[in-house]
């Protein structure tokens, strides 16, 4: 097992630490990096790769310095194609180089050896597309996500398992079950999971909505006994707030690491309007 501020095989710290850290010094802020075409117009940006590029690492430069974690969304690097994932991966190397962590927002999930090729991508040292950490969907199975978890493990990178979201219609797979149910079940495993991690956080996240609210009670969850970290979207312009959060996760607030996006990319595209929208936010952060 892997001890707090130790490193693994890859001779990286373990994810959980790194990131724990980040929040210790930063905030608990993390900023998704979303390029979505309403945004590139209203940034007077072309909608291609090249402004994609301009608005990706201008986000980043702007927010480096506050944010414990980036988040650039996969699918709106994707629908470039090549040229878009090109820029991705010069995205992803640059918040390395940066300082700052990134989590790639690409939702895999699979069996067999397509899920190990997924974690190949973005989990493997050497992968142009490899980030320090990357969201995955556990709806074929937790067990499915093996390989990445123990790639993730041995590469000193991280994971965030989807739990419970906040769309409507996620309410219909992750509450079914009853007192037993999917979100409960996927919590539980990724606590087990976390039992290789010594410190106080472990790599193995959770992406729970800010806007659940009463679901976390409800479902009877216990993300304090996660022992992750807890990837909350939603904070600004889907309506949550800090104060939402602390309410939301009470015990666990501590392990959250709240994510907002269109609010603060909204303030663009001048850096210095950007850095004031992302201290704002995490001012909220702090003082909730």
């Amino acid at each position: 097992m892997p001890e707090a501020g130790s490193t693994g095989p890859s001779g990286r710290e373990p994810f959980g630490s790194r990131l724990g850290r980040a929040m210790a010094e930063r905030g608990p802020l993390c900023v998704g990096i979303d390029p979505h075409p309403a945004l590139l117009q209203r940034w007077g940006l072309n909608d291609d790769a090249a402004g994609l590029e301009r608005f990706s690492l201008t986000v980043l430069e702007a927010v480096a310095s506050l944010a414990a974690a980036v988040k650039p969304q996969v699918a709106l690097y994707e629908r470039h194609g090549s040229a878009g994932m090109a820029v991705l991966e010069r995205v992803l190397a640059a918040s390395a180089e940066a300082g700052v962590l990134s989590i790639a927002d690409a939702k895999r999930g699979d069996i067999g050896s397509t899920m190990a090729a997924y974690a190949d991508a973005w989990l493997r040292d050497g992968s142009a597309l490899a980030a320090d950490s990357v969201t995955l969907s556990p709806y074929l199975g937790f067990e499915s996500l093996r390989p990445a978890l123990d790639l993730a493990a041995q590469a000193g990178r991280g994971v965030f398992v989807l739990a419970l979201t906040s769309n409507p219609e996620g309410a219909s797979v992750q509450h079914a079950g009853g007192a037993d149910s999917v979100a409960r079940r996927i919590t539980r495993a990724a606590a087990a999971e976390n039992l290789r991690y010594a410190g106080e956080l472990g790599s193995v996240g959770l992406v729970v909505g800010a806007t659940v609210g009463s679901a976390l009670t409800d479902l009877d969850l216990d993300l304090a006994a996660v022992r992750g970290p807890i990837l909350a979207p939603g904070l600004g312009a889907q309506g949550a707030t800090a104060a939402d959060l602390r309410r939301t996760f009470g015990s666990a607030y501590g392990q959250v690491l709240g994510t907002s996006s269109r609010d603060i990319l909204g303030a663009g595209p001048q850096a210095a309007d950007l850095q004031a929208a992302a201290q704002r936010t995490l001012d909220e952060l702090r003082a909730a």
